[in-house]
């Protein structure tokens, strides 16, 4: 009695143990900013609706549908359809399901008994050779029911460890989603702003061509007079094909933009149903989030799918520590046992047993040694990554911030550059209509206004597609969508 007390005592001792590192995430890296030097006020200004400057505000909660900011209703639409329809999300998702259904298998392991009901017919021969009585030999039939409950001890917390892994998987996997949803909407409006940005400069070349195709004429019908040399028609006609042989690159690009969209839409690139995107159906946003750098590592996803993953490694530690110290198993037995099946549901005899196990490891080879060794290397290296994730976290969204200011700055001198080429073009022209300036002067001026042209189409995409990146480099705002951020909460622990 006195010793079944003291088991009892240990076991209460030790049903709060629970060995291996109590899990806590990284703090945030010690800084107040992004860049080694201060962010301005706002951006540079320029002339047109994708040049007003931009204003930076620090703290600045960003909405979870952030492309809305965009005032484009073709895009918002072609965005909700692709968060349904896309293959990525639905594979995300199930991904999630999976992680919560093997939470729950575990949790039906861990935290509860198994009762298994069982039933055994069986056909045996006795003898009394045991009882001393060798003559004695009898063929008989057993036929026995009984409920079985079995229940592992979780002393030292090892299934209690496994519980917490699994809920970091489900955790990971939540995060998971929300980087797809994260990709997915920053794609499309980065491919759609792409697309907008090469119909644009695909109509400005067509215009250039057709401007130099006049040019020509002129240039033919003054060789016909004897004003000009044959060498000015060639180089001209060399000019023209120049400019047209830089349009089947540019639709090119074009169609697989369009292609790329219906994909990221969930649809075949043969469908005719996705939106034609132009500049002048986006409007750029001028308020700019800036979230404090303690607020980046709550809301990246994919640094919080780095944490889970730390978290699921210290977890692992636990197990393997777990592994090492004894386990006890708790079982019992209760049904009827007859000579025949109906006697089971009469006048059979009730059997039970009760029990308990203890396994208390040895000698492995020093294999759970080694285990738990492993455990604790992975689990620096998830640290490791987890590090490196955070630090390219704070790059990227460097990176965008003084991709933005540079962003502005340098569509004010396209637009510059492109004012002075499209002057020095019209004056070229007129000059050299009246003998001014030389064709090879007119050359010149057409070749630099061409490209100012394209610069100018695309260093005004570049605004809107790198702001865009800030708010996917900021993690999106997925936290202010309940729909969806709840997707990372494990499972009850409610049995079925």
């Amino acid at each position: 009695m006195v010793a079944h007390a003291a088991l009892v005592a240990v076991l209460i001792a030790f049903s709060g143990c629970t060995v291996g590192p109590n899990y806590h995430t990284p703090a945030p890296p010690a800084t107040n900013t992004y860049t080694p030097t201060p962010l301005p006020d706002q951006t540079a200004s320029s002339p047109g609706a994708s040049g007003v400057p931009q204003q930076f505000v620090a703290g600045l909660d960003i909405p979870a549908q952030w492309w809305t900011l965009f005032h484009c209703d073709p895009l918002d639409a072609l965005i909700r359809e692709a968060l349904a329809n896309s293959p990525n999300v639905a594979a995300a998702q199930a991904a999630l399901r999976q992680a919560g259904e093997n939470l729950r298998a575990q949790m039906g392991t861990t935290l509860y008994p198994s009762v298994d009901a069982k039933a055994n017919a069986t056909r045996e021969k006795f003898t009394g050779v045991t009882f001393g009585q060798p003559q004695l030999t009898e063929l008989l039939n057993l036929y026995n029911a009984s409920v079985n409950v079995s229940y592992n001890l979780d002393v030292f917390g090892g299934g209690r460890r496994e519980l917490e892994s699994l809920r970091s998987q489900v955790d990971y996997q939540g995060f998971q989603l929300q980087a797809t949803y994260l990709a997915l909407s920053a794609n499309i409006v980065t491919a759609a702003i792409k697309e907008a940005s090469l119909r644009e400069q695909i109509e400005a070349t067509e215009h250039i061509a057709d401007d130099e195709d006049a040019q020509l004429g002129i240039l033919r019908q003054q060789l016909a007079l004897g004003g000009v040399s044959r060498v000015a028609v060639l180089s001209q006609e060399t000019l023209v094909a120049q400019t047209r042989a830089t349009l089947p690159p540019l639709r090119q690009s074009l169609d697989q933009t369009r292609h790329q969209l219906a994909v990221l839409a969930g649809k075949l690139p043969s469908d005719t149903d996705v939106p034609e995107f132009r500049m002048s159906m986006f409007t750029l946003p001028q308020t700019l989030p800036v979230s404090v750098p303690s607020s980046l590592v709550r809301q990246r996803p994919d640094i919080l799918a780095a944490d889970a993953t730390l978290h699921q490694a210290s977890a692992q530690v636990g197990v393997a520590t777990a592994n090492m110290y004894p386990q006890l198993t708790l079982s019992a037995s209760y049904g009827p046992e007859a000579l025949t099946p109906a006697g089971l549901f009469r006048s059979a005899d009730m059997i039970w047993s009760i029990g308990a196990g203890l396994t208390q490891p040895i000698f492995h080879g020093g294999q759970l040694s080694a285990q738990k060794r492993a455990a604790e290397a992975a689990f620096d290296q998830a640290n490791a990554q987890y590090r490196q994730t955070v630090l390219l976290a704070f790059q990227n969204v460097a990176d965008t911030l003084r991709a933005l200011e540079h962003d502005a700055t340098g569509l004010n001198a396209q637009t510059q550059a492109w004012r002075a080429a499209s002057g020095s073009l019209d004056l070229a022209r007129g000059q050299f209509r009246v003998g001014g300036v030389s064709y090879l002067a007119l050359l010149d001026a057409q070749r630099q206004y061409q490209q100012t042209v394209v610069n100018l189409t695309q260093a005004q995409a570049a605004r809107y597609a790198d702001t865009a990146a800030l708010f996917q480099a900021l993690g999106g705002g997925w936290w202010n969508d309940t729909a969806t951020s709840a997707a990372a909460q494990p499972p009850s622990a409610t049995p079925k």
